[in-house]
């Protein structure tokens, strides 16, 4: 498409997908006659396709027979954005590069008082959505601050001082700006403060209606046009070279972006714990005996798995939207609305996907003939308690 100059936008689904099905059936065999170039000796019987029917219905019941469950929720996080894709992705496919940034120390004004509190950052174009600053409680430069609000620059917008470890008292000035829409630590301290989500850019990463005068920017115009203001305002009070990791799209090279989205997750702690106890208990040990406690740190702060993307190419997820707001979770779609009766012409399927690496994790027990016999055992296999 992109040497056509078209985009997949204006295609449309139907028929992008049906391009994509002309793609497969140009050159998908290529894999395989290049694995039996190479002497590969399989059970050639078994090969499946990624759609292929018996893949789909093993999706759909594993994905059903979770969220029965409990195990598979949907959810608002926040979760790796690519802008140029317009699809969440996961922490695998961000591809992490050291660049030589900058660090901006802007300072903010205490109400009520003349003094002013600093913060360093180094995307000054998200403080639009600050809704505090945290300082640490042990830190004895901010105590009488404690409780108080400070004012935020451009946006003449309250916002409360609040106590967090958030915040570290020998990083920095000590004190950081929070936004709970655009960071995961910030939306982690968010939750623990009650603290507003706003969210000041779209999927596109351009400036959206709460950016206020930046509304239509770009995120690295917005940045421009925020430290010019913020510089002629007297609130950039420092800037220094910064060595910084930025996060990449691995497919298209794209800053990616912290971004709060509604998105399908599946609740990996239970998971994790069985993971945990098999270690403990020597069932599983592990060679070199340092990587044992590099494996349980993992696994005891390991967070939910984001399994659903905006893409139009894979297994649809069985999630049905109801026009009165309900959602249906089901194996074959339903046919009318349990919460409001209505009829399947008012019940749309969903437009998010399940994540190929989660269709992976269910493969071979289709190989072996599952979802068609012995759910049982594809079901609890992937959820790691294997019995028939």
């Amino acid at each position: 498409l992109a040497t056509e100059g078209k985009k997949r936008s204006e295609l449309g689904r139907e028929q992008f997908i049906e391009r994509v099905w002309c793609w497969k059936k140009q050159y998908g065999s290529a894999i395989q006659e290049q694995m039996r170039r190479l002497g590969a000796s399989v059970d050639w019987s078994r090969e499946y396709f990624t759609m292929d029917e018996n893949l789909s219905r093993a999706v759909r019941e594993v994905f059903v027979r979770l969220h029965e469950e409990g195990l598979i929720y949907r959810g608002k996080y926040i979760v790796n954005w690519c802008p140029r894709c317009e699809t969440a992705i996961s922490d695998l496919e961000v591809k992490h590069e050291e660049i030589l940034g900058k660090l901006w120390e802007i300072r903010y004004p205490v109400i009520g008082t003349n003094e002013f509190i600093t913060v360093a950052t180094t995307r000054p174009e998200t403080m639009l959505g600050d809704t505090a600053v945290a300082v640490n409680e042990r830190d004895e430069r901010y105590k009488h601050l404690h409780g108080k609000k400070v004012l935020l620059p451009l946006m003449n917008r309250e916002i409360p001082i609040i106590t967090d470890e958030l915040a570290q008292p020998e990083f920095g000035t000590g004190a950081v700006k929070v936004t709970p829409a655009h960071d995961a630590n910030d939306f982690a301290a968010g939750l623990r403060h009650n603290l507003p989500q706003i969210e000041v850019m779209d999927e596109h990463a351009r400036m959206n209606h709460n950016a206020g005068p930046y509304a239509g920017l770009g995120r690295s115009t917005a940045r421009e046009r925020v430290l010019e203001d913020l510089r002629a305002q007297g609130f950039l009070v420092g800037e220094k070279d910064y060595t910084l990791a930025i996060g990449k799209c691995d497919r298209c090279g794209t800053v990616v972006e912290p971004r709060l989205s509604t998105q399908w997750f599946i609740k990996i702690q239970p998971v994790a714990d069985r993971a945990i106890e098999v270690v403990e208990k020597d069932f599983i040990r592990f060679t070199p005996s340092n990587y044992r406690q590099i494996y349980l740190n993992w696994m005891r702060n390991i967070h939910d798995w984001c399994i659903s993307r905006q893409l139009w190419w894979g297994h649809r997820i069985p999630a049905w939207h109801c026009s009165c707001g309900e959602i249906i979770v089901a194996r074959e779609t339903p046919t009318s609305c349990p919460k409001c009766g209505e009829s399947d012409g008012d019940a749309r399927s969903g437009s998010v996907l399940s994540h190929i690496a989660a269709d992976h994790r269910i493969r071979y027990f289709v190989f072996l003939g599952r979802p068609h016999d012995h759910v049982g055992l594809l079901v609890h296999g992937a959820t790691g308690e294997t019995r028939e």
